[in-house]
């Protein structure tokens, strides 16, 4: 998936203190477009490590302030402030006092699930927990909670602080208030959330599903012969305007942006 601005404070920011798990790119990304937008962050990781470097990129990052402050989405005064609005913890009880927690691990469904049981300890009552896995079925994490009412899925595309694309994933059991929290808090960040339903039975929820079933296809018209990667890539941005093709999209989620 593709940059497309999202200017700092595009929306208005709704909410209080959000919590975030996982200092690596999304979970940084995540941080970095809440405090953008005017909130409060706090940053949950263990690694002092992966804290380090996501406080280092999120001021001199290719996606960070200063990036931000050049493409005038950000005033340069503006960057003390913003990251200031960050704190960085080792411990999953400092998101105690937030009201939406996302969760932004590596993709293992298993260590996703640990995560989610012990934020079903620590996390406030109604607070909302929120999961930014790529495809894996959300009401599997919402069953290891004894909150499944307030859990739901809130994928990201890289780099979280730059794209408007969030989609909400709900399951039978996700309460109306936790889909109105959550989204309103996306519209506060400048995103477009859009709501769809959780498949358990599909990986991919709706973008990846699409998006994976085009990248199948074009490999097997290189491997019949019919066309080169290179050549696939060009008949489909010109085709149908999409910023990249598949081969090139691909490369770049080995990279880290997507």
């Amino acid at each position: 998936m593709t940059a497309g601005d999202n200017p700092a404070g595009a929306g208005t920011f709704v909410g209080g203190t959000v919590g975030v798990i996982g200092a690596g790119v999304m979970g940084a990304g995540i941080a970095q477009a809440v405090a953008m937008a005017g909130g409060a962050v706090v940053c949950v990781d263990t690694s002092a490590v992966a804290r380090e470097r996501a406080r280092r990129h999120l001021v001199e990052g290719r996606f960070g302030l200063r990036a931000a402050v050049e493409r005038g989405k950000l005033a340069a005064d503006d960057v003390d402030r913003v990251a200031a609005r960050i704190a960085w913890e080792p411990e999953l009880s400092a998101v105690a006092g937030a009201t939406v927690v996302i969760e932004a691990v590596p993709e293992d469904l298993a260590l996703k699930v640990r995560v989610f049981r012990d934020l079903d300890r620590v996390a406030a009552a109604g607070a909302v927990l929120a999961t930014n896995s790529s495809g894996f079925p959300v009401g599997a994490l919402a069953a290891a909670t004894d909150r499944p009412t307030r859990v739901l899925g809130w994928h990201w595309s890289s780099p979280a602080q730059i794209m408007r694309f969030a989609e909400i994933v709900v399951t039978e059991h996700t309460d109306a208030d936790a889909v109105e929290t959550v989204t309103r808090l996306a519209h506060g960040l400048g995103k477009n959330p859009v709501v769809v339903r959780d498949a358990p039975m599909s990986w991919g929820y709706v973008a990846n599903r699409v998006y994976w079933a085009a990248v199948a296809e074009a490999r097997r018209i290189v491997a019949e012969g019919v066309s080169t990667e290179r050549d696939v890539d060009q008949l489909l941005v010109d085709c149908f305007r999409w910023p990249v093709g598949p081969f090139t999209m691909i490369q770049g989620a080995t990279t880290g942006w997507t």
